[in-house]
């Protein structure tokens, strides 16, 4: 009798499994958002070595927002410990230098450090919201017409909001508002 009990559950899960294939064990808690997954930060899926998207998966599966989540936070990682390095070296540098060339070209090269570090703090801004637009299922999908923007788009800039032919228009539109 009690072998009957466990065959009896393994068919009852066969049989379910059939009827509507549940999500890899690795997906429980990844949520749908208007038809498109959306990926919690409480959830993680397992990728496996060398995963990388492919057009003959589904376009945003839980797989894909775990890649390019885990490709986002990665970038984010190494623009933070840029940043702090560029912070601690400006802050250890002696600022007694007698030798006013030498003063200028320090301050010249400080200025386009703090640059860099003011364009490291606005992607950091920009790779935030694409992590919050994969939480919430908008991420992969264009912001101006709601198309897919492109697994290839992604892999080349991560913080894609545009198709691109949206971007194209965009950027003629402001072509013409600059002339």
């Amino acid at each position: 009798m009690t072998t009957s009990k466990p065959e009896t559950n393994t068919a009852a899960k066969g049989a379910k499994a059939r009827a509507t294939p549940p999500p890899p064990t690795a997906d429980n808690g990844v949520t749908m958002q208007d038809g498109r997954y959306a990926l919690p930060t409480t959830v993680t899926i397992d990728l496996p070595a060398g995963y990388k998207p492919n057009a003959k998966e589904e376009y945003m599966s839980p797989r894909q927002l775990q890649y390019f989540r885990s490709k986002l936070s990665k970038w984010r990682e190494e623009l933070v410990e840029e940043s702090r390095q560029t912070i601690e070296s400006l802050r250890d540098e002696v600022r007694d230098v007698g030798d006013e060339a030498e003063r200028a070209t320090r301050e010249t090269e400080n200025s386009l450090e703090l640059r860099t570090r003011d364009r490291y703090r606005k992607l950091i801004a920009k790779i935030d919201k694409a992590l919050k637009r994969i939480e919430e299922g908008r991420y992969g999908f264009c912001e101006e017409t709601d198309e897919e923007i492109g697994i290839d788009r992604l892999e080349a800039r991560p913080i894609a909001t545009l198709s691109l032919d949206a971007q194209e228009r965009w950027e003629h539109r402001q072509k013409q508002m600059g002339d």
